[in-house]
């Protein structure tokens, strides 16, 4: 089944605790937290006391780290509580290096993309990861809308995980909602992030409950 990690950027900071509980008895299968250091994307957002605080909710937190030289925080999030992380392939000139000691640490490694850096990125790090994170919108804001070329993309990373026999998930970030959720796991995505839509949703179990739903080709 796709799984649904709600992004907490989107959330109501001021009620944090009670925010993380709702998606988790929404049926949320991650809470996915976006740490950005306002150089490696234009924006700031939260770091490590507030994962700590984070972590003790009941869902799994899969960290996005949206930042320069991500090797230099990797263990001090891993002992915060991250069960996950990803960094960016741009973002570290180690990146083999870097995945091995986000496994190190005793979390998954995942590889994220930004929307024009080519799946053959992953090719020569086959292997070293769990997750490759497709983002479908230029990362650093939240609520934007898909970028349609990124579809092709995930089918792309899907093809080349399937040919090399990699056993990895692949997530998307960006602009998913009920009608682009479908066409995104129909190419090939297993773990879907959203934000506005889901925080915002009227009625986030049957949000969510709609993205449980989609179903590969």
């Amino acid at each position: 089944m796709v799984k649904v990690a709600p992004s907490l950027l989107a959330a109501d900071m001021l009620q944090m605790g009670n925010e993380i509980e709702r998606m988790a008895q929404a049926g949320a299968d991650y809470l996915h937290f976006d740490v950005m250091d306002g150089r490696f994307v234009p924006n700031l957002s939260y770091g490590i006391p507030v994962l700590k605080a984070a972590a003790k909710g009941s869902l799994p937190v899969d960290v996005h780290l949206m930042i320069e030289r991500p090797e230099r925080y990797i263990d001090a999030f891993a002992e915060a509580g991250a069960k996950i992380i990803t960094i960016h392939a741009e973002a570290t000139v180690h990146l083999d290096r870097a995945l091995r000691q986000i496994r190190a640490a005793g979390c998954l490694a995942g590889v994220a993309m930004n929307p024009a850096t080519s799946p053959e990125c992953l090719r020569y790090v086959l292997g070293a990861f769990d997750l490759a994170l497709v983002m479908t919108i230029n990362p650093g804001f939240g609520g934007q809308k898909m970028l349609e070329s990124c579809v092709q993309k995930v089918a792309d990373v899907r093809r080349l995980l399937d040919d090399t026999g990699t056993d990895a998930m692949i997530e998307v970030d960006g602009g998913v909602n009920e009608k682009t959720a479908p066409k995104l796991v129909q190419n090939g995505a297993t773990v879907l992030v959203a934000g506005s839509a889901c925080f915002g949703a009227p009625d986030a179990a049957a949000f969510i409950r709609a993205l449980h739903a989609c179903k590969p080709m």
